[in-house]
Order: C-alpha cells, then sequence, then structure tokens
C-alpha cells in the first residue's frame, strides 16, 4: 500500500494547509448545525442512509477550496458518487484526486453525538499519498504523507503535532479493537458475533473516523470492516501504516482506494494480522 512512487508522481501539497482548509469548513459548515438540524435538514440516500444539508454544504467547500489549492485536481467525494457512481472513475485517471468524506458518522452527527469527523485523503496514479482525519469536536487531526509518518495534530494545526505509533502486537485473546460485521452475509455475521469472545473487547461506532483516531492514539489493536468505501479507509488504512501497523484485505493482498470490495482489516503487524483472520474466519 505505500509502495514508493517516483518522486514526480506526488503531486506538491502543504499537509497543514490543507488540515487548515479542513478545519474552517468544519468551523463554517459543520459544528454551526450540529445539534441544531431540523427534520428538513435530514434525508434519506436510502433505507437507513443519511444525509444532511451539513454533509452537502461541507462537500461542496471542500471540493472548491481542495481543487483550488491544488490546480488540476479533482474530488471523488461521497455525495457526488450518491449521486452518480462514475465519479468513482476519478480515481483510475492520472490527475491527483482528492478523496472526501465531508461528514463521516452522519447517523452520530444526527443523533447530536460527536462521534463524527471529516475525512481526506489525496491520491495520485492510484495509490495514497497523504491522508487527514479531522475531529470537530475534539478539535484535533491525524494526518501525514507517505514515508514521513503520522501525525496527532491538537487545535493549531501549524504545529508538528506528536507522532503516531500503532500499538505493538498482543496475543489474540488480549486485542482490544472495531468489529464492523453489518455488510457480511448472514453466515459470516454470526460467526464473527460468536468469535468476538475470542478477542479482549470487540465493539463498533458507527464512525470510522474515530475507529482510525482509535487505532493512531492507542486505544484499538485491529479493525475489520467488509464495505470499503475509499472515502471511508483511503486516509485511514494509509495512515494506520505510516504509523507502523499493517492493512490488507482479507486475502491479505495490499489495499488501495481504487478496490470496490474484498473487506479489510488492520493490526499492529503482518504476524498478528495472521493470527487474528485465522482465530475470526478460520473453519
Amino acid at each position: 500500500m505505500t509502495a514508493s512512487l517516483p518522486a514526480s508522481d506526488i503531486p506538491a501539497f502543504d499537509l497543514a494547509a490543507v488540515d487548515a482548509l479542513i478545519r474552517s469548513v468544519a468551523e463554517t459548515e459543520i459544528l454551526p448545525r450540529f445539534q441544531r438540524l431540523s427534520g428538513e435538514d435530514i434525508r434519506e440516500k436510502g433505507p437507513g442512509d443519511l444525509v444532511t444539508v451539513a454533509d452537502e454544504a461541507s462537500e461542496r467547500a471542500l471540493t472548491a477550496r481542495l481543487t483550488a489549492l491544488l490546480p488540476g485536481s479533482t474530488v471523488v467525494g461521497e455525495e457526488a458518487v450518491a449521486a452518480d457512481d462514475a465519479v468513482l472513475d476519478r480515481l483510475l485517471g492520472a490527475a491527483p484526486v482528492w478523496i472526501v468524506d465531508p461528514i463521516d458518522g452522519t447517523a452520530n452527527f444526527v443523533a447530536g453525538k460527536p462521534r463524527f469527523g471529516v475525512i481526506v485523503a489525496l491520491a495520485a496514479h492510484g495509490r495514497t499519498v497523504a491522508g487527514w482525519i479531522h475531529d470537530p469536536v475534539g478539535r484535533r487531526t491525524v494526518r501525514g504523507r507517505l514515508g514521513r509518518g503520522a501525525w496527532l495534530v491538537g487545535a493549531d494545526p501549524t504545529e508538528d503535532g506528536m507522532r503516531c505509533v500503532a500499538l505493538p502486537p498482543v496475543a489474540v485473546a488480549q486485542m482490544r479493537g472495531i468489529a464492523n460485521v453489518r455488510f457480511f452475509d448472514s453466515d459470516m455475521r454470526r460467526q464473527l458475533t460468536q468469535r468476538r469472545e475470542r478477542v479482549a473487547e470487540a465493539y463498533t461506532q458507527r464512525c470510522s473516523a474515530h475507529d482510525y483516531l482509535d487505532l493512531l492514539t492507542g486505544q484499538a489493536h485491529f479493525s475489520l470492516n467488509k464495505m470499503i468505501k475509499p472515502w471511508d479507509h483511503a486516509a485511514g488504512a494509509f495512515l494506520h501504516v505510516e504509523a507502523g501497523g499493517y492493512a490488507a484485505k482479507l486475502d491479505d493482498s495490499p489495499y488501495n482506494p481504487t478496490d470496490r470490495d474484498g473487506g479489510l482489516m488492520m493490526a499492529p503487524d503482518a504476524e498478528s494480522w495472521r493470527a487474528l483472520h485465522a482465530t475470526l474466519f478460520d473453519a
């Protein structure tokens, strides 16, 4: 996933400037609407799949400002793809692509719960080269660029921040992490639910942003997902690897933002990933 790219293939960008831009959009388009939504501000894109005026305003603002920051770039945003699935094909093109989740954890946002975030990744030639996960309520961001590590930054985006390091490997029975089993088929969902008892703790948050923040700040050893939409996982999987962790699809092949299926699991290293996989999936 972090295989080297020629320097000429990596677009020039300012990591802190993108962080500041994301925070600005969150402060103007998201936080003023938090816990203040009316019924008219919320609709369903599909059964149980909510979108709000804040999601749409945030994506519009991020799209305009990110493409202005990097001329020639394009955007794959969750709401744009909801309107036109062909937008995903931009990830296959030559232009740099910003991958945007304008509010990750919309159901939590609608419910007035603070576990939501903004996720942005930058991809080039089908590879993630940078990522940002912003917690608007906590005023913190984890950000990183290819080969330079992942860094937790507090309220001031101009600070260097604290380097993120994935938790060290432990036995499977001692692992604590996130298990999002909802989209597995019924038989596998039943098996995974039963086998949660084989790890120390398995929980869900309904928010990829906070799942990855837990992985990157020493709160979780692993995460498991069936759905791998790029706006949910391109930044987080990239940052987890930059923090020294291991990320792979469920067949143990590398994950890239162009992937549309195959599941995804994180662990401290390859050996513990395979031990966890055997525990959860083997007959």
